[in-house]
């Protein structure tokens, strides 16, 4: 196993595939078939001896239904490419039949077909992957339900498009960045379809388009070229957008409690829950039904334990009404940090744009109405740069994220070197080593040089601090939130249960498991990743949360090319920081040049104030400053006066 498989992948794969998709064996038949959402003990399949004689309340035999099965020219086409395959058949719930054919030995499933007993009609029949993957047949409603419908889906894209078109300039680059965070539809389609070989291929290039877009937008302007960046222009006024977000979290939360269904990753994070609440062992020794859901980290089946608690878990897998309950609490969160967020950096306005185009977005309705527990992932980094200026505070947060699934681990380095490279006039010090406060000039030679030396010696310590404030609050969070795994569970259950299951399992949803030998370049891609991760930690980038949010977002983008397993679940993680990069580099509402506000008080004052003077833009007034949240974050910093 390649080791950046192990560091980037292991981490990614721990996402909302059903980890219990890819079993061949035949007493696992049963589990294969389910598409990763509710299941139930009518629908296992029951061996049947062969025999010419119908079951009780059956129509047809074991025998019938096997040549049923062996005469499809699909089913003969494939047993033809196993010499000695063998079938064998089963009862599938009350009224159908399953037809499950076995290589050598019984080493693989080879096919499988779905049998009418009424009518002896083929309903469904198998083979390659999309027998071991039944996630990847195209059953309808099992990922969200009725928000795949047409006439939800086209609506939400439109009202996602709509407040942000500026029909002045048709060809704007923001009409080509929203366009491509809805490009993903058109995979969703072809997967809904089951055409995974159109559907894979589709999810890559919007990400490399998004990876381009934020790293593009991290750039530090040249002092005296910077151009004023265009206004954030809304085609409604920000009240009406403010009606559409309580209007459409109405409906999001309405549709989820009468139609969403729970998949596996909703109802892990029950079983966790309880497992934790009843102090058993967190890992290992899971319902069958849901063989290995205890592939995250701790804190995924920590924050379902309030919902758990409340709305209770009768050991079954039900409708899970706290799995429905945790879903739209971490979608309301979500809601609200990217709303403060907005408020921080620009004011009212782009908080509420931001909140809108988060209950707008199809693919954060997807995630809500599939109850995953991924919108978590996005709560935890959208915390994280809330609270930008603190780095204990950040610190804990970003171990939160990363014990949440892990992949979140790839963002500790650019959180942890967060604003800690900048000099008191905001250029990076290694750039810029004659920086000085005020009052010095009067000095002669000798005592400005030694007034430098002592002023970096004395920002020195203070990032020195930071760091260790950011380090000891990671470490110390992630201690705290590990005692329930670490009290019943050994370390090294912990890695089998998770790393080593998640990176050692293949998956046809990325272009790396479907077509095949492409180990060399998925490496090449994992270790760009591993490079691109730490050098947003140290080089010269955007100082601002803006550009903290386009860093994160760059980061887990690329993380996500290189994985063995992507899904659509996982876009919302990076959604959110897209959409603060992308509608906060631009000026508020007003006419004036682009401005950028002193996102954060003490630590990144100095940067602000040098990204003033570079655009010749003004601070904000305290009306839609940052003079809200402000956080206690002087002690970390000097400032510039």
């Amino acid at each position: 196993m390649h080791v950046a498989a192990l560091i980037v992948t292991a981490g990614l794969a721990f996402g909302s595939t059903p980890a219990h998709a890819a079993s061949t064996t035949p007493t696992s038949a049963a589990t294969s078939a389910s598409t990763s959402t509710q299941t139930t003990v009518s629908e296992t399949p029951v061996p049947v001896p062969d025999s010419s004689i119908p079951p009780a309340g059956r129509r047809l035999s074991a025998n019938r239904v096997l040549a049923i099965a062996q005469a499809l020219p699909k089913m003969r086409a494939v047993r033809a490419k196993y010499p000695d395959s063998y079938g064998g058949a089963y009862l599938k719930g009350p009224l159908r039949w399953q037809v499950s054919f076995f290589s050598k030995r019984g080493a693989k499933e080879i096919g499988q077909v779905i049998i009418d007993d009424s009518s002896g009609r083929v309903l469904e029949q198998w083979t390659g992957f999309q027998v071991a993957w039944s996630m990847a047949r195209g059953y309808p409603g099992a990922f969200g339900r009725h928000v795949n419908a047409l006439y939800i889906w086209l609506p939400l894209c439109l009202l996602f498009l709509l407040p942000f078109i500026d029909p002045r300039r048709p060809f704007s680059l923001l009409h080509l960045d929203l366009l491509v965070l809805l490009s993903w539809s058109v995979s969703l389609a072809f997967f809904n379809h089951a055409h995974i070989y159109a559907s894979v291929p589709l999810t890559y290039p919007p990400l490399i388009y998004l990876l381009g877009r934020m790293l593009w937008l991290l750039r530090r302007p040249r002092p005296g070229r910077a151009r004023p960046q265009r206004p954030l222009r809304l085609l409604l006024p920000t009240p009406w957008l403010a009606l559409g977000v309580v209007f459409l979290v109405g409906f999001r939360i309405g549709l989820n409690v009468t139609d969403a269904n729970v998949i596996d990753v909703g109802y892990a994070g029950v079983i966790g829950a309880d497992k934790v609440v009843h102090g058993r062992a967190l890992y290992g020794h899971w319902p069958q039904d849901n063989e290995h859901g205890d592939t995250y980290g701790p804190v995924s089946y920590e924050s379902y334990i309030p919902f758990e608690q409340t709305f209770g878990w009768s050991g079954t897998w039900d409708d899970l009404p706290a799995a429905h309950a945790a879903a739209i609490v971490f979608d309301l969160l979500a809601l609200g940090l990217i709303f403060l967020l907005g408020m921080r950096i620009r004011g009212p306005t782009l908080g509420v744009a931001l909140a809108y185009a988060w209950v707008a977005y199809p693919f954060t309705l997807f995630a809500l109405e599939s109850n995953s527990n991924d919108t978590l992932v996005a709560v935890f980094i959208l915390a994280a740069l809330l609270v930008a200026s603190s780095p204990p505070a950040r610190g804990v947060f970003a171990a939160l994220a990363g014990l949440t699934k892990f992949a979140p681990l790839a963002l500790v380095p650019v959180l942890a070197t967060h604003g800690l490279f900048e000099s008191s006039d905001g250029s990076r010090t290694s750039s810029n080593p004659t920086a000085d406060g005020p009052g010095r000039a009067h000095r002669g030679a000798e005592d400005d040089v030694a007034g430098r030396a002592l002023d970096r010696g004395r920002r020195a310590r203070m990032r020195a601090r930071a760091l260790v404030a950011f380090c000891c609050a990671f470490i110390l969070t992630a201690a705290i939130v590990s005692i329930p795994a670490i009290t019943h569970d050994s370390l090294r259950t912990l890695y089998e249960r998770t790393i080593e299951y998640q990176a050692n399992r293949g998956s046809p949803f990325s272009v790396w498991g479907l077509y095949g030998g492409l180990h060399g370049v998925q490496t090449a891609v994992q270790v760009a990743a591993i490079v691109l991760a730490l050098a947003l930690a140290v080089l010269p980038r955007r100082p601002d949360v803006v550009g903290l949010a386009a860093a994160c977002a760059a980061i887990v983008i690329a993380t996500q090319l290189g994985v063995e397993h992507w899904f659509y679940l996982y876009i919302p993680w990076f959604f959110p920081l897209v959409m603060i990069a992308l509608l906060g580099v631009r000026s508020g509402p007003s006419r004036r040049p682009f401005q950028q506000p002193p996102a954060d008080e003490g630590l990144h004052k100095s940067a602000s104030l040098d990204w003033e003077a570079q655009t010749g833009g003004r601070l904000p007034d305290a009306a839609s400053g940052p003079a809200r949240l402000r956080l206690p974050s002087a002690a970390w910093w000097p400032s510039s006066g």
